[in-house]
């Protein structure tokens, strides 16, 4: 049998209101078509909105246009 693996410190992520995640880095993100982005960033903003066109990294294009109230 072997040992267990030591726990990894878990990664800070927090929701901004109408914004993006912020996330503690370094991060990578495994995109839709497999690849990896990497930020060596201490805190980073991950889009939500897919409007940013720095995707997956937030560029504050949301700020630009209302999303329609539901």
């Amino acid at each position: 049998m072997s040992p267990s693996p030591t726990p990894r410190p878990a990664r800070r992520v927090s929701r901004e209101p109408n914004g993006p995640f912020l996330v503690e880095g370094p991060v990578e993100v495994v995109m839709e078509d497999g690849s990896i982005v990497r930020s060596d960033r201490p805190m980073v903003a991950l889009c939500t909105c897919r409007r940013s066109e720095e995707f997956p990294w937030c560029d504050t294009s949301h700020r630009r246009r209302r999303r329609p109230r539901t």
